[in-house]
């Protein structure tokens, strides 16, 4: 299957992915429990709509520690859902497919980012190598984290804020088994969940991972009937 082919069906899918029962655009709220506070997901949904289901959600230190436990509740009619019309994306360019190199470190390497909501604090996470790339004539170092056995990198671009996503966009890493060449294609690069509600809490890029020129593919933003809003 050609690297186009792909992504016409990646398109499809992500517009599908993020208008379903459990997908970006149906979350409604994130709750954290305080220390000695809990609840059911029966008691969390009472008296909502039946379109409203509760799932179970933690939040880990570096070496895996639970810190803290939550809930989020989501519903597949959500205002969110009835305004959204597509997401804006650049056509398909095979020049945003780059052939990179991945080093994977020895052990385990915690790398500091950033998060949306937390107001400038860092969160550590695994980063199991760095990725090295040639862009536009730029050699990076960028890292990628583990995101439950798949590396996903976050990045920035001179696109942000003007034609893409302001925060920076996410790409899943296609890693060979057995090789250390990965491919970075740009082309699936994707707006994170926090561009489709306020109640996720997304890493932003750290300096490493900012690239110098604009990135004119993959997803831009989000669109919406009449100036909607998410929240």
């Amino acid at each position: 299957m050609s690297y186009e082919t792909s992504w016409n069906q990646w398109r499809q899918d992500r517009l599908k992915a993020v208008v379903d029962p459990l997908g970006n655009l149906a979350l409604i709220e994130t709750r954290w429990f305080g220390q000695g506070e809990s609840s059911t997901l029966e008691e969390a949904t009472k008296g909502k709509p039946q379109t409203v289901l509760a799932t179970e959600l933690e939040r880990k230190d570096f070496d895996g520690t639970v810190v803290a436990q939550g809930l989020r509740l989501w519903d597949s009619n959500s205002e969110s859902i009835q305004a959204f019309q597509t997401i804006d994306t650049y056509p398909f360019d095979a020049a945003w497919v780059i052939e990179a190199i991945f080093t994977p470190h020895p052990a385990d390497r915690a790398v500091a980012f950033e998060y949306i909501r937390d107001n400038g604090g860092t969160r550590d996470l695994v980063v199991p190598g760095d990725i090295s790339a040639k862009i536009d004539g730029v050699d990076y170092t960028l890292n990628a984290f583990d995101d439950d056995g798949v590396l996903l990198l976050v990045f920035g671009d001179k696109t942000n804020g003007s034609e893409t996503y302001p925060a920076g966009r996410f790409l899943f890493v296609d890693k060979e088994e057995g090789s250390n060449k990965i491919i970075l294609n740009f082309n699936q690069a994707f707006v994170p969940p926090c561009g489709f509600s306020i109640h996720y809490n997304c890493p932003m890029p750290p300096p490493q991972n900012r690239l110098h020129l604009p990135v004119r593919a993959g997803e831009k933003i989000p669109v919406f009937k009449d100036g909607y809003e998410v929240h």
